[in-house]
């Protein structure tokens, strides 16, 4: 199967040629950028090793998609998705969380506009 042809960094002036969109240089200053700018919050501070703790029981408890569950398809959780967000006032509480797939998470925030801020 041949591979598609690189293309161009999408960093201003970088003339050097990617597979993704930014090449290996530009995607940590890209990445650090987001995590100052980009984010309301410090991801390190609400999501620090208390929530890995957390995270990894429910995942021992929970460990397919409930949403794919419930409809008899069985994938991997990917995510630990709070019902009602942090920023919210929703806790980490086992009961305030729920195992999902990439897809239903992604579904599900793009439901409630948090991607886009509707």
């Amino acid at each position: 199967m041949p591979k598609k042809p690189k293309k161009p960094c999408a960093y201003p002036n970088c003339p050097k040629l990617t597979d993704g969109l930014y090449c290996e240089e530009h995607k940590k200053i890209t990445n650090q950028q987001y995590e100052r700018y980009g984010r309301k919050y410090k991801r390190s501070e609400r999501y620090g090793s208390a929530w890995q703790k957390v995270r990894d029981r429910y995942v021992k408890l929970h460990p397919f998609c409930e949403e794919c569950f419930a409809q008899g398809i069985l994938r991997r959780v990917e995510h630990v998705h709070h019902i009602k967000p942090l920023e919210e006032g929703g806790t980490n509480n086992f009961d305030n969380l729920k195992s999902l797939c990439q897809s239903c998470h992604s579904r599900i925030h793009a439901l409630r506009g948090d991607y886009w801020h509707k």
